[in-house]
């Protein structure tokens, strides 16, 4: 732990007070010859932690000497913490032999699935430049068809939106859900989806609230249009809203009572990927668990009326790139480095050298307009899976 400590600080310090000159650090060879020294994979092993915490947040330095022998010696390591620490550190090193063997692995079908995964993290977070034509192959793997839906969002290349719509229908439920999110990552990749909507390609019901409003963050005036003949238009002032939530109520109160299990699977669809509830579900927004989730006008103040009261937790922040890439999330961390990012559906790691700009909204990460998207008799079952004490079971499947 002492070991690890010192060589994250030998690294952290100068990047603190001077980013760019971080990739000179002369402490990175200082900590390689250590390294050179032991055969103690403890030992190793809290060097090489040091070195990967105090390197955190940039995606590539440049090598340290003596680095191509020592990462040899430890990739024969017996310890598997060692072997993918050092695999890592590599990447971050630009070590072609690395990325070489990272996308061999990514390639083989054949391959243990968690290794294939693991490489695949690996070139995400080093943003390999070549990457976006093998994540595009991946749309038909169905092993790391998520991971290769969310990586492209990070690579503005302009055949994406089209592969990703023509394999749209073959995705599951969740995998659908990655594909809008990448979709509305980037200007270039939004227009073709409302094109695809506006044609029936793709169901108009699919883009839940957050998505929608993922697509409003370019303050695109043609976007905006579009959206609002396809969607519908967000209700803004208060006596709106206090209209909407009696008018639900009323619907509510007089139809037949819902379908907690058809609830339960328009949940998982439309908050899961934020909530928890049950034990179930995302850490961007609060634990719904235990709310009082019983009360009819508590639970439709806080879907329709979000904004009315924001914990400054859960206020958005609104990430450019360089790159035009938008990014709607909570930041959890912020130092010199990176900035971490959590969205509806992954946690990412922005270097501040990619950062066009950052703001922190005065909005919820709850969007507002979650029911414009559902019927009636859907509005209905949500509300009566949400007002449930204990978990459901799942709806019969078809």
């Amino acid at each position: 732990m002492i070991l690890r400590f010192w060589s994250c600080v030998m690294l952290g310090c100068l990047c603190l007070t001077a980013p760019e000159v971080c990739a000179q650090d002369d402490s990175l060879p200082a900590l390689v010859e250590l390294l050179a020294t032991s055969d103690d994979a403890q030992f190793q092993l809290d060097l090489l932690r040091g070195m990967k915490e105090g390197l955190g947040g940039r995606r590539s330095v440049k090598m340290p000497a003596g680095w191509e022998a020592l990462s040899a010696k430890l990739l024969k390591s017996t310890n598997a913490q060692v072997r993918e620490l050092t695999q890592s550190l590599s990447i971050t090193f630009g070590s072609t032999l690395a990325f070489d063997t990272f996308k061999q692995t990514l390639a083989d079908a054949k391959a243990d699935p968690k290794t294939r995964l693991a490489a695949l993290e690996r070139l995400l977070a080093a943003k390999e430049p070549t990457l976006a034509a093998t994540l595009q192959t991946l749309l038909h793997d169905p092993t790391l068809r998520a991971g290769a839906l969310r990586g492209l969002a990070a690579y503005d290349d302009a055949k994406t939106p089209a592969l990703i719509l023509d394999a749209y229908s073959t995705f599951t439920a969740a995998e659908k859900k990655d594909a809008l999110n990448t979709l509305v990552s980037r200007i270039a990749f939004a227009r073709p989806l409302l094109l695809a909507i506006a044609q029936q390609k793709i169901p108009a019901k699919d883009l839940t609230a957050d998505v929608v409003r993922q697509l409003r963050q370019f303050k695109d005036a043609t976007v905006n249009d579009q959206v609002s003949k396809l969607w519908g238009t967000v209700r803004e002032t208060e006596t709106d809203k206090l209209e909407t939530i009696a008018r639900y109520k009323k619907m509510i109160t007089a139809h037949a009572p819902g379908d907690a299990r058809r609830g339960r699977a328009l949940f998982t669809r439309t908050c899961q990927q934020c909530h928890t509830l049950f034990d179930t579900g995302g850490k961007v927004g609060p634990d719904i668990t235990g709310s009082n989730r019983g009360d009819l006008d508590y639970l439709l103040q806080n879907i329709i009326d979000p904004n009315a009261v924001i914990p400054n937790d859960y206020r958005t922040w609104n990430l450019e790139t360089k790159d035009d890439r938008v990014i709607t999330g909570i930041a959890t961390r912020q130092d010199d480095a990176a900035v971490t990012i959590v969205t509806a559906n992954e946690t990412l790691v922005i270097p501040r050298a990619e950062i066009a700009s950052l703001k922190q909204g005065e909005l919820s990460m709850m969007p507002e307009g979650l029911f414009q998207s559902l019927s009636d008799e859907e509005v209905c079952d949500l509300v009566a899976y949400l007002k449930q004490p204990a978990q459901v079971p799942p709806p019969a499947s078809k």
